[in-house]
């Protein structure tokens, strides 16, 4: 009898989970134990075993196709079994029903294309989910264009998300037959990137198909100041005029310029007027490289007042800096935040220091010292390395600390995974690197994902003291400030010092006001001792 398998649920976080690779086709024959597919979780990609033996009979969701947990899978039965009656949403048992409008919803492709227009043999290829907090994609860059040929492996693109710009290859071998996103465009998760198929397919009949389909694409921001629309009304109430200098030198037949979304988001980043590039796209189709080679002079536009003059830059929200946006002001909104602020004398840390670099190929920071300290209590004390759920507490007993990284587009937040197990020539190589590549967006997935808790430093600015918003699920974030030379009592005398302050965010839900207490002076005692990290 034909046994339906659902998407499992591998962690405790998992809504959904990716087939990342399937190791039996239809037809195959399946034994108990036997590893079906590979899933990708929030998580990890685990490998996902059969429970059950018999032929596979139908694979509900393709390779790179992403759907919910409990959705239809794959289907196990006897050899020659008809499924018919299951995949046209009968019931498979007295309490599952088999909803074939979801299931096909999810596939990234259908070798069959039953109930689509496509040619045969096309595969439909969507928007990754490249990250664990990543809604939408901008495709930054094409690798491929139409009519090219293209072989698993190959780099396909270049796909922007709210943390880094990655590289995305394909899993298919054919024709690139369909490109569904502009360069500079963004879509949601799972909306149609692309189709790959076999050489002669019928473009015509792939683009009419695909079309049709609801891609929910999030059209760029449009930039007004190059449309080469300007109004000549003049109103009587407005008594000061607006004056745009637009030499025009490159338009169309029709006295409209045509670019790319990534080349009006580029000129608008570098101040270039597009009316005086020359595009070398289709049919005068300005793009991206156009907008890197231009050597020319810069756009003004500026509004003449009597008393001077009013100057704006204006600058279209990235994808991460809309997604920075979301999750900060979700947590400021959701987590009751509440700070405690010490200041701890860094005599001695500034003589370890000194010390320790003296030895061969070694140079730590302060902020690498901090990290190890706060890693070592975090240790001692789990209810702040924390995180917060509707129906529980989860104390970890791990320690993955999250370092934030300004990079140009806003923040990043690299993991160091088991930082209390890291000496301190580790820790500094590890943050050092990850800077780096931060802001070159060169991060992978796995780098920036499953902090415990995090330290955000800004003494190197010079900034004395200040706080920080909660990166969720954390239950805390430890904001650290400059040293500064300062008159301090030491044995009942005055004397110079070198102090520095530091405050802890707390989520009220999960760290009490003595909790946090009770960390910031396991914390001194590691700082203002700190021959103990190298002990402990």
């Amino acid at each position: 009898m034909a046994e339906l398998i659902n998407m499992p649920r591998l962690s405790d976080t998992m809504e959904e989970g990716t087939v990342a690779k399937w190791y039996k086709e239809v037809g195959d024959s399946v034994k108990e134990g036997d590893i079906l597919a590979e899933i990708e979780t929030d998580k990890a990609t685990m490998e996902f075993e059969s429970f059950q033996e018999g032929e596979l009979l139908h694979i509900g969701i393709k390779e790179g196709g992403t759907a919910p947990v409990d959705s239809l899978l794959a289907i196990i039965g006897d050899k020659g079994e008809d499924i018919s009656s299951l995949l046209d949403g009968g019931v498979v048992s007295d309490d599952i029903q088999i909803d074939e409008e979801k299931t096909s919803s999810i596939q990234v492709s259908a070798s069959s294309n039953e109930g689509t227009d496509l040619p045969p043999g096309v595969e439909v290829i969507t928007m990754p989910r490249l990250s664990d907090t990543m809604e939408e994609g901008t495709v930054a860059k094409w690798n491929k264009k139409v009519g090219d040929k293209v072989s698993e492996g190959d780099i396909l693109a270049e796909i922007e998300t709210d943390k880094a710009t990655m590289e995305f290859e394909s899993f298919y071998s054919g024709v690139l037959l369909y490109i569904g996103l502009e360069e500079g465009a963004s879509a949601p998760v799972d909306s149609i990137l692309a189709a790959i198929g076999k050489e002669g397919t019928n473009l015509e009949q792939v683009k009419s198909a695909l079309m049709s389909r609801k891609s929910s694409v999030v059209e760029p921001v449009k930039d007004n100041s190059t449309d080469l629309e300007v109004s000549d009304k003049s109103e009587s109430t407005q008594p000061v005029p607006i004056e745009i200098e637009k030499p025009v030198v490159n338009q169309n037949v029709n006295g409209r310029l045509i670019a790319s979304p990534l080349a009006k988001r580029l000129a608008e980043e570098k101040g270039i007027e597009l009316s005086q590039i020359k595009g070398t796209g289709e049919g005068g189709r300005i793009i991206k490289r156009d907008i890197e080679s231009f050597k020319g002079g810069y756009k003004s536009v500026e509004i003449q007042i009597p008393s001077g003059q009013e100057s704006i830059t204006e600058i279209a929200n990235s994808t991460m800096r809309k997604a920075i946006a979301k999750r900060l002001s979700t947590s400021k909104f959701t987590a009751p935040h509440y700070y405690l602020s010490v200041e701890f004398n860094m005599d001695n840390a500034i003589a370890f220091r000194a010390q320790f670099n003296t030895l061969p190929d070694t140079k730590i920071s302060f902020n690498d010292i901090i990290l190890k300290a706060v890693a070592l209590s975090l240790k001692e004390h789990p209810q702040v390395n924390s995180q917060w759920f509707d129906d529980k507490i989860i104390q970890n007993h791990h320690v993955h600390l999250g370092v934030a990284v300004a990079v140009e587009d806003g923040l990043v937040v690299p993991v160091l995974n088991f930082t209390d197990e890291l000496d301190l020539r580790q820790i500094g190589t590890m943050v050092k690197d990850y800077a780096v590549r931060a802001r070159e967006k060169k991060l992978t997935p796995s780098e920036i994902e499953g902090s415990t808790f995090t330290v955000s430093n800004l003494g190197m600015f010079g900034i004395q003291e200040f706080t920080s918003i909660i990166n969720q699920p954390n239950s805390a974030i430890l904001s650290v400030g400059a040293i500064e030379k300062k008159p301090i009592v030491k044995n009942d005398a005055v004397v110079v010092g070198n102090n520095m302050k530091l405050t802890l965010a707390c989520d009220h839900r999960t760290v009490d006001g003595a909790t946090g207490a009770q960390f910031l002076q396991t914390l001194r005692i590691f700082i203002e001792n700190p021959i103990r990290l190298l002990v402990s």
